[in-house]
């Protein structure tokens, strides 16, 4: 899952317990054996005794699989038993993703200015959701050497796809940032921008602190969201409101294919208005 796959600790984390809990409801203190596993079991398990959400069959389906294949590449025959996985029925680009409005996401960038502790920290690392489109996990690993000040960009390492990117540097975001290192970053030798503020100082926060910080801010708006990654799909609903280009869009947030980006073009409602056709019969 980590060298093959590159998927984050976190999903590693969560398979690996999904997968413990298999084993340890097929052979409990035996010897593992896939010839003794039935595809009514594996099933089973996967559907839950007292029924699961789609959402729920679809995850542990994945990981289920995920395992199946590791023990094929390991000599055990699984075919049967992958066929036998429930398959949920999903619609291409069928869900639409909520998105904040421009003026929403100025109430939120606003609630910033009150005073409370880590306050620049957590308005440059919010500044980085909205204006970058970049993940929870993303933000923990920017790099002091990662900042092309005069050139106004910023490199991404160790991202979910594996590559490194250079995206601009927006003035706001760059401003927000300068702020946090001159007046509240403490005195370290991590070269990552957004340390502990409690010791041991010379650790990268994680991606609870970036969190945090989001959900404190819904909460001094009024709200009660409790997402972070609605800021990445308002990032990129800001753009193609703004009129930039699907595949600008894919290459800002990273997307390897045209299609994870097209979703947006559901949410933006002023060009979707100027092509819709009337209804029959209505009278507008």
């Amino acid at each position: 899952m980590r060298d093959v796959w590159g998927l984050a600790e976190s999903t590693r984390r969560r398979r690996c317990r999904v997968v413990g809990e298999f084993l340890v409801e097929h052979f409990g203190e035996r010897p593992i054996s896939m010839t003794t596993v039935k595809t009514t079991s594996i099933r089973r398990f996967i559907l839950g005794e007292q029924g699961r959400g789609p959402a729920a069959v679809a995850a542990i389906g994945v990981t289920i699989a995920c395992y199946l294949r590791f023990r094929s590449m390991s000599g055990d025959r699984t075919n049967e038993l992958k066929a036998a996985i429930p398959r949920v029925a999903r619609w291409r680009l069928a869900s639409l993703p909520e998105v904040l409005t421009d003026t929403e996401i100025d109430e939120l960038l606003s609630s910033f200015d009150q005073s409370f502790p880590s306050r620049l920290r957590a308005y440059a690392m919010v500044r980085c959701l909205i204006d970058l489109g970049l993940r929870s996990g993303e933000v923990v690993k920017l790099q002091l050497d990662g900042i092309d000040w005069a050139n106004g960009t910023i490199n991404l390492v160790g991202t979910k796809s594996r590559r490194t990117d250079a995206l601009p540097l927006p003035p706001a975001t760059g401003a927000a940032i300068a702020a946090y290192l001159r007046e509240e970053r403490p005195a370290t030798s991590n070269r990552a921008i957004f340390v502990r503020h409690v010791a041991p100082y010379d650790e990268p926060i994680t991606t609870k602190s970036v969190k945090r910080a989001v959900l404190a801010g819904y909460q001094r708006c009024g709200w009660t969201r409790t997402g972070v990654h609605i800021l990445r799909h308002s990032a990129a609903s800001r753009l193609l409101r703004a009129g930039a280009p699907m595949k600008e869009i894919a290459d800002i947030l990273r997307h390897r294919s045209l299609d994870t980006s097209a979703i947006y073009a559901k949410v933006d409602l002023t060009n979707l208005a100027a092509v819709a056709l009337p209804w029959p019969r209505s009278a507008q």
